[in-house]
């Protein structure tokens, strides 16, 4: 087979809506906290596919603000969970020149878990990977009006007229603002919603939904929504295998 030349047209930014954990335990009789734990698994794997791909960000929505509506022991144990693997990846990340970078309302995290993640982000602010953005109490919403609020400001303190608020200058006060734009996202889990994530980045990014439950998300599930992408890009077909293959040249 020809050598394929499929990088310039690969997705820069890939985000992921990471769904399904819960329905995952229950279809095996376990509590939901079982799946969560299961998915770390997969977001392993995603990151190190996305690192082996050369891409330039992945952003996982790992806990949205409407989250904090489930189960109050859910609650404590994903935040526990959270916790842990913090202290259990950052180093593996920065070893791999992986930046991260928590996106979202920190202020609702307890004191500990908010001290965790800047300690992390502080040890990897250097690296010059993949960015791996973790979006945590985060809502698209909430990512928009934060940044009218801060332009809102500029405008009281004189720093900016009214009419110098475009989309341009918004844009530079969402979160992300230094990466490239979204130019994928992958919802697993069978739902074909957006569920208010990166409502203003996803503007101009293509849609891959999955049946795929989040813990059996792997590299072949992640290869087939890229091959998606390719396909929709450049009007040329290309196999998962083929994606796969890349990794092994």
């Amino acid at each position: 087979m020809a050598a394929l030349e499929l990088s310039p047209t690969l997705p820069r930014h890939v985000a992921i809506i990471m769904d399904g954990n819960g329905r995952w335990a229950e279809q095996r009789g376990k509590f939901r906290v079982s799946g969560h734990k299961a998915g770390v698994k997969s977001v392993r794997a995603a990151v190190s596919f996305a690192h082996q791909l050369k891409l330039d960000a992945l952003t996982l929505f790992a806990f949205s603000s409407e989250n904090w509506r489930r189960p109050e022991d859910e609650v404590s144990a994903l935040m526990s969970l959270f916790i842990a693997v913090l202290g259990s990846e950052v180093k593996k990340l920065h070893r791999n020149n992986i930046r991260l970078q928590v996106i979202g309302e920190r202020s609702g995290f307890s004191a500990h878990l908010q001290r965790k993640i800047a300690d992390a982000e502080v040890l990897t602010a250097a690296n010059t990977g993949l960015t791996l953005n973790i979006a945590a109490n985060y809502g698209g919403r909430w990512d928009i009006v934060q940044a009218c609020r801060q332009a809102a400001v500029q405008v009281l303190n004189g720093e900016r007229a009214v009419s110098e608020i475009t989309e341009d200058s918004l844009n530079t006060l969402m979160n992300m603002s230094d990466l490239s734009p979204v130019d994928l996202l992958i919802r697993t889990g069978g739902e074909q919603r957006i569920s208010n994530f990166l409502l203003w980045q996803l503007a101009y990014a293509e849609l891959h939904f999955t049946n795929v439950l989040w813990p059996d998300f792997d590299d072949t599930a992640f290869s087939e929504a890229i091959a998606a992408f390719v396909g929709r890009e450049r009007r040329f077909g290309c196999t998962g295998e083929q994606i796969r293959a890349l990794l092994k040249t």
